[in-house]
């Protein structure tokens, strides 16, 4: 067998580009397709996540070009996206799923939201309830607290502090803060318990 040698090295030099994060790419493109303007984003991941994303703002009226091998220029719909009525099928993208169902929520359409199987074992209940708590209005179209779901037109009411727990997906959070902007009332999150996200704590 032939084998390869690597005598230690004193130093080293060079570039290397890392891939992104699924969560970033996803949270980004969502925020550029929400904004207003035009978004130039670099270098985004190439997975399935991205992808049932990118299919899905597609699905929604957002105007999205690919300027290179992993960019793409977005055109930001201004709040609102354009398409009312949507059926949108996300595979198992967890994180195209939650913050997309958080700023549905807020977007004053009737939209479903289905994946594979596995994506309807995940769940998604304490994101949902803190929505409900600001007026969404959210259904559940087979199994409690799981994907898929029915949204329609809420009717936003944030006079009182939205309580969501710290201690499940940080994406339900981000998936929270993202979408409370569209309601166009000022809001409160209080999260209960110990965020585990938080750099801070996962050093102790």
């Amino acid at each position: 067998m032939n084998q390869l040698k690597l005598p230690p090295a004193s130093q080293a030099s060079g570039n290397i580009k890392l891939p992104g994060s699924k969560s970033i790419s996803n949270r980004t493109l969502l925020l550029a397709a929400l904004a207003s303007g035009t978004t130039e984003i670099r270098d985004l991941l190439i997975s399935d996540d991205t992808e049932r994303m990118l299919e899905a703002l597609q699905a929604l009226g957002v105007q999205l070009q690919k300027t290179g091998d992993v960019d793409w220029s977005v055109l930001g719909i201004g709040g609102s996206f354009s398409v009312k009525q949507a059926d949108l099928f996300l595979g198992n993208a967890g994180t195209a799923f939650r913050p997309l169902t958080a700023a549905l929520a807020f977007c004053n359409g009737n939209y479903q939201l289905s994946g594979v199987p596995r994506m309807h074992e995940r769940p998604i209940g304490d994101l949902v309830n803190a929505l409900r708590q600001a007026g969404a209005q959210i259904e559940y179209l087979a199994n409690d607290g799981f994907p898929p779901l029915k949204i329609s037109p809420a009717q936003p009411n944030l006079s009182q502090p939205i309580k969501i727990r710290g201690d499940v997906s940080s994406q339900f959070l981000t998936a929270l803060l993202m979408a409370l902007p569209l309601s166009g009332q000022a809001a409160t999150i209080e999260v209960v318990g110990e965020l585990i996200s938080n750099p801070i704590s996962r050093s102790h």
